[in-house]
């Protein structure tokens, strides 16, 4: 068998090196020419369990995670709570190896380490791999580890071996790993590379690989990023330099990142006591003058509902992380979804007014992390950044001149002491911080500490100057200039739209998505063309104030559109139809709530059973939901 991309997974338990391994050996395949993408599943465990990472290589562009794999290097699980047959959790030692089965390529590649995994665990895998072709090579790894010293480098046996059976050139991994390591370890490492590597050349036929690597070469000059990356470089190019917060997995990612790289540019990072404290803290240093953010997953963001309010009745720009994960409560918190959708947008106090960008791709994590610090503080609003865990933590190859960028210290409409001079103040002195008759609602303000800039700031409704205030009229003014904001952003974001369009503009039927579902879906609308089925998508970035005229125009554009979403309740498809208050009987939906992403061939069958009028998809992974009236 050979293929025009490698999809290779390697499969291991929490603490056994996966996820670095993986990271190592894509940005290796990088370096060679060619484009990655990365897809991470992982348990929430800090050891043992199952946990596995794909990495797609191609000479192509590619946006998303394949369908299945057709390489895989399963180390079994040496953190296994219990290997023994008949357990609660069954053989975890070997689920690396039987629990990827079902996602293998006809002729695919089994690479398993022998050394920890015997014929007992590998439950008729001789009668499955004769059915489907696979080429199956049990080899210990462990023991050739061991024989230099340290277990752990079966991993790096493991990708010896890979490179052996595809074609790789040993120096095409070498290289990167003398990069990598420090000379202690280095070396050893290096040997047992060697020793994997000569020894599947000396025992196989590996002159006709049965999975081959394309070659490639970039145009320019390419880094490995995920979307945690993304964000916390975009927030620091942004000026952000303060940063509050709690860890909680995902969001976890970012403010790691953000607290050892703010340093390094004069910042500050506080861990707090919990997530109510990380965003007051964030508002208390935005309130200073500093640009600021904080964030959490689910659960952590639901304690900022208060702070969010305050926020927005004290006009404290602020910009805040919220990462999807898959909820209610703790749920699921190593997996993908994107079920905080009205979480994000609902939860607070009263007429909410606040900014939530989601962007889709590592470049527009980049770029609205951007956004987001410059709507917040031109508009004296909480802008928040809405992801999931699929985004935050995949990596892609990237070009590195899309982060090539000047950075952006501007702060709003702050004033200095010779214009607070002049700006209105009340009879006692104070500065009219809230002031009512200003343009698109954002009244200038001032810091702490400037000569004249005294004034009053509480969670109550206040008149100008500060002071509470439950006069009617006042109430009214200040409401209504609130928001007036939502309206200039509505008209500056139109300006410089955040959403992405793809495929012919012609096109008879549309694909809907938001977030982390543009690749894929994106991948899907390519097969789709290609078979005869004219289609295009959008992917909405812009959550609230939501881009009513651009959505509507789309479906407009078109006969159907299917809306893809990572969650039970087809909340983007809701909040589309409360939005744009038609539309409902042209749109259908596609979701997945499992705890795995959409893979492209699913967004196709869910597309082609939407337009054959079918109630539902053949597979148990995605769930389909008619139009209305349909």
């Amino acid at each position: 068998m050979t293929d025009d991309e490698l999809i290779w997974r390697i499969a291991g338990g929490s603490g056994d090196g996966i996820a670095s391994t993986s990271q190592n050996f894509a940005k290796a395949l990088m370096r060679s020419g060619l484009n990655v993408f990365t897809h991470r599943h992982y348990p929430s465990r800090i050891r043992g369990g199952h946990t596995y990472t794909e990495v797609r290589a191609s000479s192509e562009p590619v946006r998303s995670r394949g369908d299945g794999y057709n390489f895989l290097l399963a180390l079994g699980d040496s953190f296994a709570r219990n290997p023994r047959e008949g357990a609660y959790y069954g053989n975890e030692e070997a689920k690396p190896l039987l629990e990827n089965l079902d996602d293998l390529h006809e002729g695919g590649v089994i690479v398993y380490d022998s050394g920890l995994l015997d014929e007992d665990d590998t439950d008729n895998l001789d009668a499955r791999a004769e059915a489907n072709g696979w080429h199956v090579y049990p080899i210990d790894l462990r023991t050739m580890a061991r024989e230099h010293g340290r277990e752990v480098m079966r991993n790096t046996a493991g990708v010896a071996v890979t490179c052996a059976l595809t074609g790789i050139e040993p120096e095409t991994i070498t290289g990167m790993m003398s990069d990598a390591m420090p000379d202690k370890i280095l070396d050893p490492n290096l040997n047992v590379f060697n020793q994997a590597y000569d020894y599947v050349h000396e025992e196989f036929d590996v002159d006709a690989p049965d999975v081959t690597v394309p070659e490639g070469e970039h145009d320019e000059e390419q880094v490995l990023l995920s979307g945690s990356d993304a964000i916390a470089y975009g927030a620091i190019d942004e000026g952000c330099r303060f940063i509050a917060g709690y860890p909680m997995t995902p969001w976890t990612e970012v403010f790691t990142i953000m607290s050892q790289a703010l340093p390094q540019v004069g910042g500050i990072s506080e861990q707090v006591e919990d997530e109510i404290a990380a965003a007051a803290l964030a508002l208390g240093a935005s309130h200073m003058g500093t640009k600021a953010m904080s964030g959490s997953s689910g659960g952590g963001f639901a304690l900022m509902s208060e702070p969010l309010g305050l926020a927005e009745m004290t006009e404290t720009p602020v910009v805040l992380i919220e990462a999807m994960r898959a909820g209610p409560s703790t749920g699921m918190p190593t997996k993908p979804e994107q079920a905080d959708l009205e979480h994000v947008l609902y939860t607070s106090q009263g007429d909410s007014q606040r900014v939530v960008l989601a962007p889709g791709t590592v470049e527009e994590a980049y770029d609205h992390s951007r956004q987001a610090f410059q709507l917040a503080y031109e508009y004296q609003i909480p802008t928040i950044l809405l992801y999931d865990q699929k985004l935050g933590g995949e990596l892609v190859s990237v070009p590195a001149s899309h982060f090539d960028r000047e950075p952006n210290p501007a702060t709003g409409k702050m004033l200095t002491e010779a214009e607070i001079e002049d700006a209105p103040h009340d009879a006692s002195g104070k500065f009219e911080r809230f002031r009512h008759d200003v343009d698109d609602g954002v009244s200038p303000r001032t810091v702490p500490g400037q000569k004249g800039g005294r004034h009053l700031v509480t969670g109550n409704e206040h008149n100008p100057p500060g002071h509470i205030s439950e006069d009617p009229d006042n109430r009214v003014a200040q409401m209504d200039r609130r928001a007036e904001k939502m309206s200039a952003i509505r008209a500056h974001l139109d300006d410089d739209s955040l959403n992405y369009h793809y495929g012919p503009e012609n096109a008879e039927y549309g694909i809907l998505t938001f977030g982390s579902q543009q690749g894929t879906v994106e991948e899907a609308v390519d097969r789709l063309n290609e078979t005869g089925i004219s289609v295009k998508s959008l992917t909405v970035g812009e959550m609230m104030p939501y881009p009513i005229d651009e959505v509507s125009a789309f479906l407009d554009s078109v006969d159907e559109a299917l809306v893809v979403e990572m969650n039970a309740s087809a909340q983007f498809r809701g909040l589309t139809q409360k939005e744009l208050g038609a539309y409902g009987d042209r749109m259908a939906s596609l979701l997945k709530y499992n705890g795995n992403p959409f893979e492209p061939a699913e967004v196709v069958e869910g597309f082609e059973t939407s337009i054959d009028g079918d109630d539902q998809v053949s597979g148990n992974e995605t769930r389909f939901v008619p139009a209305a009236g349909d």
